[in-house]
């Protein structure tokens, strides 16, 4: 049975980032922070995530986070909400470092405050879709406690060349779902092939899946994202 997520902007002294929030049941033992992409909202992926049937690892809390609202310098330097500035259509070679780390701060409070909410960190997935999925592998990979799973959905990894000396020594087993669009014309599918192999060069366990698809989401990826999200939060 699909999930019935009630999300509800809430703002946190603990974070800076204004969140939509749901719960699929009372006393959630496990949470799932969702990270949008360029442009878009915590809105965006609301209904994805209620398509998801959850029911088997009990009640589970939604976290939708709003990027920060900033200039892109690839649309004009029109004012919209992204993690980070994207500088050109070269994503590796020109990278606004400064704006992925800020970004980074901020998602591993959220992290923290969970935490503190009383979701332990083996109980906390962290994902997200093309910035988000960058934001993910970002903060997910540095955070200092081990996370139950990763998934990133038509990204990459930012800051590749800094991730073997930053990665978390509690994260490196971290199991990683990675999807992506074979037909994808923002983020090439060969950039997301290149992320899958660094990753895996770096020992991490990556779970790949492409689709015939652009740079969107389609029903069997989230079928399979379904399948990871239980195999990763089954209780002991």
């Amino acid at each position: 049975m699909a999930s019935h997520i009630t999300a509800w902007p809430t703002m946190s002294a603990t974070s800076p980032l204004e969140t939509l929030e749901g719960e699929t049941g009372p006393n959630p033992g496990a949470s799932i922070i969702v990270l949008h992409g360029l442009g878009a909202d915590g809105n965006d992926f609301v209904p994805i995530c209620e398509e998801l049937d959850l029911d088997a690892i009990g009640a589970v809390r939604f976290i939708f986070p709003n990027a920060p609202v900033r200039p892109v310098t690839i649309n004009g330097g029109y004012r919209m909400r992204a993690w980070y500035d994207i500088l050109g259509t070269d994503l590796q070679r020109r990278e606004d470092e400064g704006g992925l780390r800020e970004s980074c701060a901020a998602i591993m409070a959220l992290l923290d405050r969970e935490r503190e909410r009383g979701v332990p960190a083996n109980r906390i997935v962290l994902a997200g879709f093309s910035q988000g999925c960058a934001m993910t592998l970002m903060a997910g990979l540095r955070y200092g406690e081990r996370l139950a799973g990763l998934a990133g959905m038509s990204g990459y990894l930012p800051l590749a060349d800094t991730t073997a000396a930053e990665r978390s020594a509690a994260n490196r087993d971290v199991p990683i779902f990675l999807a992506h669009g074979t037909q994808d014309p923002v983020v090439a599918l060969q950039r997301g092939a290149a992320s899958r192999d660094t990753l895996a060069a770096l020992g991490h366990a990556v779970e790949w899946h492409d689709y015939p698809m652009e740079h969107s989401v389609c029903p069997e990826e989230v079928a399979d994202l379904n399948r990871w999200l239980l195999k990763v939060l089954a209780t002991a």
